[in-house]
């Protein structure tokens, strides 16, 4: 199996490499000769962060001996991180896996089939590349990327192979959000007129690791190959550790949170990308030396290119300096709501029979009823919630059948479109539309 997984990866690297945009490098019918159905999966951990271990490794174990995965190498630049990795594996009972100081370890020493890349948010794309070319499936983890040069990258090498790529965009596997969809779909809900999002928190130190800063050497880990396609600076620890909090290594509030939110409005109304975004905020409380701010909001105009006055409006906005309101995803029609923090649809706000009657109207309003769906339970003590557990279960699923899994590369290029716009807008000031001829940001 090993010789035939590494010929199955030289051909997919050099096919991806030497002719993006071919329509697939491997048949489905040619993968399961290959790998067939009983055969056992083998899966990498390109980068065992605190989401890793936390939440996707769980998730995995809560289907590995069912659907016959197996994960068989841990890959992080940092010499600590495999420390843990190692001692965490066998906690979790995994007595042989192969720890790798770079990537080329990896998919040399193991031999992956799969891998589940969970490393910092301006590396996904890249990884998610490399992937590709060594032949493998991925589970990439949110954003999909922090440019334009990355996100077109990923998406025409993944659309040049025939790997199975899942977006870890977990709301797309959600029992409620699938009744969401479904109730929006068919008619039933009216048109959108306007959605409203919020992620809030009160956490001074959100994204702060102060004891490792402190305590992480240079010569840990590999900063030149943690740098990647990035600027290359001296050593900065806070750079390494606490990324998100600084641009150009992620986008802070737009990449973390609201790709998972931006994600839903892209699912149900069909539409890729906004057509335009305006923003402002700032670092208006924790001023720890962080760049990427601890407050913004962002206007989203929604709708078909050729006529300005079809769509709707977004409205997203994030602290992290007062938690009221914490996170809410609320789609407004003519006839009412739907709310999915409450998973409740209402009447609330639809048109009333006085204002309907002054215009000759009817009125608009929607039979109250709550968001009806399977409730997937996962094992007790896992640390992965039901929608991460069952976006795991998905991935692995059509990594079997060769199906498109729930959040393939198109979702996450989406995403971070929007999620690029935003951070366009935010660092510019200005109106930020999208060029979808030249798929480019264009600031007004």
């Amino acid at each position: 199996m090993n010789n035939l997984n590494r010929n199955r990866r030289d051909f997919i690297k050099k096919s991806a490499l030497g002719a993006v945009g071919l329509s697939t490098a491997f048949s489905a019918r040619s993968y399961g000769r290959i790998l067939g159905a009983n055969d056992r999966v083998r899966v990498g951990i390109v980068g065992f962060s605190n989401r890793c271990r936390g939440s996707l490794i769980p998730a995995f174990m809560n289907h590995a001996d069912e659907m016959n995965f197996e994960i068989v190498g841990v890959s992080d630049i940092w010499n600590r991180r495999r420390d843990e990795a190692k001692a965490y594996m066998e906690e979790k009972g995994i007595k042989k896996v192969d720890l790798a100081r770079n990537n080329e370890e990896l998919y040399e020493k193991s031999k992956v089939d799969a891998v589940i890349i969970s490393t910092a948010d301006f590396q996904h794309a890249l990884h998610g590349v490399e992937a590709i070319e060594n032949g493998c499936d991925a589970y990439i983890e949110k954003p999909l990327a922090e440019s334009m040069e990355d996100n077109k990258k990923i998406k025409e090498t993944a659309e040049a192979s025939d790997r199975i790529i899942q977006i870890g965009s977990q709301r797309r596997s959600g029992s409620n959000y699938h009744a969401a969809e479904d109730y929006i779909k068919s008619g039933k809900f009216g048109d959108i007129v306007m959605v409203n999002m919020t992620w809030n928190v009160n956490q001074p130190g959100r994204w702060r690791l102060p004891d490792l800063v402190a305590s992480i050497k240079k010569e840990d880990t590999d900063w030149d190959r943690y740098l990647m396609n990035r600027p290359k600076i001296d050593w900065d620890p806070r750079k390494y550790l606490e990324y998100r909090l600084f641009w150009p290594y992620s986008s802070g509030i737009p990449g973390q949170w609201m790709s998972h939110q931006i994600d839903t409005v892209h699912w149900f109304s069909g539409y890729n990308h906004p057509r335009s975004v305006a923003a402002n905020g700032g670092i208006y409380l924790w001023k720890d030396g962080r760049e990427n701010p601890d407050t913004m909001t962002a206007v989203f105009d929604y709708g078909p290119d050729d006529n300005p006055n079809e769509g709707f409006q977004v409205v997203y906005s994030s602290r992290f300096t007062n938690s009221e309101g914490g996170t809410k995803e609320i789609y407004y029609s003519n006839a009412g709501t739907l709310n999915l923090k409450t998973n409740m649809i209402t009447p609330d706000g639809g048109l009333n029979e006085k204002h309907a009657s002054a215009m000759g109207m009817q009125p608009n309003r929607l039979e109250e009823q709550e968001l009806q769906g399977d409730k997937v339970i996962t094992s007790a003590n896992t640390g992965a919630d039901n929608m991460t557990s069952n976006h795991m279960r998905n991935w692995m699923d059509c990594v079997r059948s060769r199906k498109e899994p729930h959040a393939p590369v198109q979702v996450g290029y989406n995403h971070s479109v929007a999620n690029l716009m935003t951070t366009q807008a935010l660092h510019t000031g200005k109106r930020v539309t999208f060029n979808t001829e030249e798929q480019e940001i264009v600031s007004s």
